[in-house]
């Protein structure tokens, strides 16, 4: 039996012991995971200083070192972030429907844990904590293999997360951190059948695409965010600047991040100057076609065609002038991953069209799709935004990381 199988199969007799905790254990052992992070933080963010020293000279991008940092701020929001997943309402047991047949039979459908979680991600610490606490609010033991990049931090933050569970009376191996980080050890994951229920990958549109076509686990789907800001003609344009500024540059590395701005002809000549003094301020570079290069000239770099296909995750945006609404949605229909979509508009009409028009987990009306996230939907912590249609689309929250069983109450019936 390989290590990997080994934690596998203790994670199995572990969730079997989480899926029939109380909601009032499960809560406290996540108290004890919040006071046990600040408790222990000094260890957490020495882990994650000798992180960033490697990633540094490995010459690792500022915007992914970003995602990479941990500082005492964002140690004490992880803390609370947990303390907010436990006061969500527990999932586990809720009775989704109930069915009474003529015969007399009572039938429930009730949620389950779905068992044992994978988690592939990348450099993200903070993923570890979220992953795990998500997973064990909804009844679910979880095997994480983090990125290289991260695995100092990762490896200490699993450590504290496991001594907080045995303290509380809970399975240390209801959490297990994959300490290999190679390639091979990612495919054996996905070759994990008998132990995982699930398996989520959470980083680039590299790791997504490779873990979908390659693993026989069942995959959900996440994380890739080709994500598009239509300016319309009848949009304010000032909102429409501010709105792409925070799309784009707020937090550029990740998933809900705009990577390309359209824009209606008709407008085009006023908007673009407008977006473009938010936009230096962050010196974004500007991927653009003949149009876009006639307004605002040697600010933008000719646009490739594998331009409008690119998620950055830095300070570069795709900028391209469209006829009008049919051509930015057959423009998205092209090249959007599903994640998420957004219009500016005044035009009530054209606003609903999009919405009806436009196929993506989360699509908005004048807001950023920064908003893409489960605490801004008011979820809690979220294990990552599902782009795919099956089961969880959209930010995956508690009940995302849940499936169903019927319970069958009779009388004595018998079928005919």
């Amino acid at each position: 039996m390989t290590v990997m199988e080994t934690q596998g199969l203790a994670a199995k007799h572990a969730a079997r012991r989480l899926a029939a905790a109380s909601m009032e254990e499960k809560n406290r052992a996540l108290a004890a995971v919040a006071d046990a992070l600040l408790r222990r933080q000094d260890e957490w963010l020495a882990a994650n200083a000798a992180d960033l020293e490697a990633a540094r000279a490995a010459g690792m991008r500022p915007a992914l070192l970003d995602r990479l940092a941990l500082d005492e701020g964002r140690v004490a929001g992880i803390a609370e972030g947990v303390r907010q997943v436990a006061a969500l309402p527990d999932p586990i047991g809720q009775v989704v429907k109930t069915i009474r047949r003529p015969n007399g039979l009572k039938i429930e459908q009730r949620r389950v844990p779905l068992g044992v979680a994978g988690i592939i991600y990348e450099a993200r610490p903070n993923v570890t904590v979220d992953a795990a606490v998500l997973c064990l609010k909804a009844g679910n033991a979880v095997l994480l293999r983090g990125g290289k990049e991260a695995f100092r931090s990762n490896k200490a933050v699993v450590a504290i997360l496991r001594d907080a569970l045995e303290a509380s009376g809970l399975p240390r191996d209801c959490v297990a951190l994959v300490e290999d980080t190679s390639r091979q050890s990612a495919q054996e994951m996905m070759d994990l059948t008998g132990y995982l229920d699930v398996l989520i990958p959470r980083g680039g549109p590299g790791l997504i695409r490779s873990v979908a076509a390659n693993a026989h686990v069942p995959v959900i789907r996440t994380g890739e965010g080709v994500c598009h800001v239509y300016v319309h003609q009848d949009a304010d344009l000032d909102m429409a600047a501010r709105i792409l500024y925070n799309a784009k540059c707020s937090r550029p590395s990740v998933c809900n991040a705009a990577e390309c701005v359209l824009i209606d002809r008709a407008v085009a000549e006023d908007f673009l100057p407008m977006a473009w003094e938010y936009l230096k301020n962050k010196n974004v570079v500007l991927h653009g076609g003949p149009e876009a290069r006639d307004i605002l000239g040697d600010f933008v770099v000719p646009a490739t065609e594998e331009d409008w296909d690119t998620e950055y995750g830095d300070y570069q945006l795709a900028v391209k002038v469209v006829s009008g609404f049919d051509e930015a949605v057959d423009f998205i229909a092209a090249h959007s991953t599903g994640h998420s979509e957004a219009i500016v508009t005044k035009n009530y009409t054209v606003a609903q069209r999009f919405l009806d028009a436009v196929d993506a987990a989360a699509v908005y009306v004048n807001a950023s799709t920064r908003f893409t996230d489960g605490f801004e939907f008011g979820l809690g912590a979220e294990i990552g935004i599902s782009t795919q249609k099956m089961h969880a689309r959209g930010p995956m929250g508690l009940e995302e990381l849940t499936s169903t069983k019927y319970v069958i109450y009779g009388s004595g019936q018998v079928r005919e």
